[in-house]
């Protein structure tokens, strides 16, 4: 994608995971990364990515974005209702989205985290070796 992502609502909770800051531990840096890494691998390989790219992490549902290109997006993780372009849409497979159309999550009924890759990752700078929000540590991009 060339376009960029837009928060139109964060829900609880949305940052930006990958696998995490590994051998850092020593330094005292934690690993973090995305809550459920499996989650995060299957959305990057349904659009295509690395499995290791960066994704956003959204707790408890409620997240809605825009994209300003048309996109591939997948979500995972907990189950939540999804529209996609005004229309009710399945999780675990690729979306299209037109460029200027939204995406939101709805709460799941179960589970924390719900992921969503976008196609080609997203364009974050890299601390210590990874785009992953540590909030406790303050590393990484800001929560969205």
């Amino acid at each position: 994608m060339t376009g960029t992502v837009d928060i139109v609502a964060p829900g609880a909770l949305a940052t930006v995971q990958d696998l995490g800051r590994t051998g850092l531990a020593h330094l005292g840096v934690s690993r973090s990364g995305a809550a459920d890494r499996a989650s995060l691998r299957l959305a990057n390989r349904l659009v295509g990515n690395a499995e290791s790219a960066a994704g956003i992490e959204a707790l408890l549902g409620g997240l809605t974005i825009t994209v300003t290109a048309a996109a591939v997006v997948a979500v995972t993780g907990a189950p939540c209702g999804l529209r996609a372009a005004g229309r009710d849409v399945a999780m675990d497979g690729p979306i299209q989205l037109p460029a200027g159309s939204e995406l939101a999550l709805g709460d799941p009924p179960a589970g924390l985290w719900s992921y969503v890759a976008v196609r080609g990752g997203l364009d974050v700078p890299a601390v210590l070796g990874s785009r992953s929000t540590d909030t406790l540590a303050g590393i990484g991009p800001h929560p969205l």
